[in-house]
């Protein structure tokens, strides 16, 4: 029978992609026999509780094959209908990419090749971690010395998938920390979309590996069914992590094997047909052989029922707190909840208190890390230059991963990637570098917006006062192109008072991903800034009973904005209200009312802020109202580079008043 199902799920996924006229046919064909045996053998799931804690993840990191996976997963008894299939591509569970909670059996969504990857990295982190730290204790008869959290993590990648750069990232991390929880079945039939693989990609993948500390298993015919099942096996009792290479045909079966043709173009109607003949399939569309369809979930249903059921008996036990674990510590797992608030007075922050929003964010972080059991996180090699050191916590390593901090390595795109993996474990995580570096890790903050994980991304040496370091390292247009994401806020807090009001508002953002800038100069805390509500996104910070004008400013510029307002109210009796801006975001999504209330009509508005003009547009009455950076900087002290880039008080203060008296 499991020929008939495997040949059922081909015809299937075959007939979707002709209906939709649209797909990726080579990866079906090829492919399928993989996803079979690890769905009938291996995967320990629950098709009724598709979202059981403990149960093992898959990803298609290639995601192209979405197509194979929602045939795997309809034939295998998850809620989809044939109606979903035949809607492939179109509005509805079943999209041209796998996307997390649209389709039942998707555990992350994935599209960019190679990120998959990276998000299984992180669920290993996550899974292992869990499992060190939740042994169940002798004293429980059911389960003595075992976790209350186990399972495997496994991804389906091409060579596509390990030609991008942030697979190896992710897997020379992933050696390093020893995840033997992971494996990665890697579809190699040496064909991509524009042609063989040997034009650009010749490498000893599994020698790569090896080399990177993992195991490495080769299977030589990817139609085998017992030697799949043999090799998964084998990787299931692992000491390090595996990689199952599977040497296949691309489109096996079409007219257009083993070439560039069958990757991505619907095959022709000629071709389907003898595939459904050959593959002893009705030429009907969309047919489905029942017998082999409840043999497929019979064979699920016997192989983990009693595995769910058995965990199930230790969940009474972890929830009724009779462990030696404490239980409410992993909560989170559950998606449990709670407001998280932090207040000013348990810093103590001194009255003249003057330090970048770097280095007090060392110490916010550290309570946070005292009130949030599942917050972790680490940088990009930078923990020393960003302040992002969980002090009094340990690092992740391959003895233990007990700690809080996780040493990412000069991996910026792997670690946004595994951060997502992280965060579909219901951690609450945070990863940093230099707001110049965050192009490295852009495609894992837009999939952490468009999956809505809570991923907090720590961004400092915030703009061009940096100085000396110089332009590759001043940032321009980041801050505008963070703020381009949609369900993506980005704080940008001008002193400790402000920092904190921004974590209580991130703590509290359970589907939105936040970007956090934070500065290398020192700055002062202000009086106005104390027990503020950013939650709005931008309040008035100095104001006057009558005003002229008002100045808009974020992070360190708002202290500018202030000494502007002084000093032309104390020059020329003129009286600018100071708006400080930590969240654009948040601000544009509040009502009318607010806004008018917040920047009235009929006044004229200025913007200072260290980055682009983009995006300030539409607050000010023309460009010349906006004192931004539009240009790349210049190594040198800071001073010079201010007043090189026309950023220096002087410049501002003047053009304001001028722009003002007119």
């Amino acid at each position: 029978m499991d020929t008939e199902i495997i040949n059922n799920i081909k015809s299937l996924a075959i007939d979707m992609i002709d209906t939709a006229k649209s797909g990726h046919p080579g990866i079906v064909l090829d492919a399928a026999p993989i996803l079979y045996t690890l769905y009938a053998k291996h995967l320990n799931i629950s098709i009724r509780d598709s979202k059981w804690i403990n149960r093992d993840r898959f990803i298609l990191s290639a995601g192209h094959g979405s197509a194979l996976l929602y045939a795997t997963l309809y034939m295998a008894g998850y809620d989809l209908k044939k109606e979903d299939l035949m809607n492939f591509r179109k509005i509805g569970k079943t999209p041209g990419h796998p996307e997390l909670n649209t389709t039942p059996g998707v555990d992350s969504s994935t599209g960019p090749l190679g990120f998959g990857f990276g998000v299984a990295v992180g669920m290993a982190i996550a899974s292992k971690k869990l499992k060190e730290e939740t042994l169940l204790p002798k004293k429980s008869i059911l389960e003595a010395n075992k976790s209350f959290i186990d399972n495997k993590i496994y991804v389906l990648v091409s060579d596509g998938d390990l030609e991008e750069g942030i697979t190896n990232e992710a897997a020379s991390l992933a050696g390093t920390l020893n995840l033997n929880n992971l494996i990665v079945l890697y579809d190699s039939n040496n064909v991509s979309l524009d042609g063989p693989t040997k034009l650009s990609f010749n490498e000893n993948v599994l020698a790569k590996f090896n080399s990177l500390g993992w195991d490495t298993i080769l299977v030589k015919n990817g139609n085998d069914l017992k030697e799949i099942d043999k090799a998964i096996s084998k990787a299931k009792e692992n000491s390090k992590p595996t990689i199952i290479e599977f040497k296949t045909i691309i489109g096996d079966g079409s007219f257009l094997e083993g070439t560039n043709k069958v990757h991505g173009t619907p095959l022709g109607e000629e071709d389907i047909k003898q595939l459904k003949s050959n593959l002893n399939v009705p030429g009907g569309k969309f047919y489905v052989n029942e017998q082999a369809k409840m043999d497929f979930q019979r064979q699920i249903s016997e192989r983990t029922h009693s595995k769910y059921m058995e965990w199930s008996n230790n969940y009474k036990l972890y929830n009724d707190s009779v462990l030696d674990i404490k239980h409410e510590n992993y909560d989170f797992m559950f998606g449990f909840k709670e407001l998280n608030k932090l207040s000013l007075d348990e810093f103590k922050f001194d009255s003249d208190l003057k330090e970048s929003t770097r280095d007090t964010n060392k110490k916010v972080l550290k309570m946070i890390t005292k009130y949030v059991p599942n917050f972790i996180g680490g940088s990009a090699d930078l923990a020393t230059s960003t302040g992002t050191y969980i002090d009094g916590y340990d690092y992740m390593t391959s003895e233990s991963l007990k700690g809080k901090n996780i040493a990412f390595g000069v991996r910026e795109h792997a670690m946004g990637a595994i951060l997502n993996g992280l965060a579909l474990y219901n951690y609450n995580v945070f990863g940093s570098t230099f707001l110049s570096f965050s192009d490295y890790l852009k495609p894992a903050i837009r999939m952490s917006s468009l999956m809505k994980l809570p991923v907090t991304y720590i961004f400092s040496h915030d703009s061009i006062l940096i100085g000396e370091d110089g332009p590759t390292h001043q940032p321009v247009e980041q801050i505008a192109s963070l703020r381009a994401i949609p369900n993506l806020n980005v704080f940008r807090p001008c002193d400790a008072n402000e920092l904190v009001a921004c974590w209580n508002v991130i703590l509290n953002s359970y589907d939105t991903p936040n970007v956090l800038l934070l500065s290398k100069i020192e700055v002062p805390n202000l009086e106005g800034s104390k027990d503020i509500d950013v939650s709005k996104g931008a309040y008035v910070l100095k104001d006057y009973d009558k005003i002229d004008g008002i100045i808009i400013a974020t992070g360190t510029e708002v202290h500018t904005a202030l000494a502007v307002s002084y000093n032309i109210n104390r020059k020329y009796n003129l009286n600018l209200r100071v708006v400080s801006m930590p969240c654009k975001d948040l601000f544009e999504k509040q009502s009318d009312e607010y806004k008018n209330m917040i920047l009235p009509s009929g006044y004229k508005k200025f913007v200072i802020e260290a980055g682009s003009k983009l995006g300030w547009e539409g607050y000010v009455y023309n460009e010349k109202y906006l004192f931004t950076i539009n240009d790349f900087g210049v190594s040198a002290p800071r001073s010079q580079v201010l007043e090189y880039m026309k950023f220096d008080y002087n410049t501002i203060e003047n053009g304001i008043y001028n722009l003002l008296k007119k």
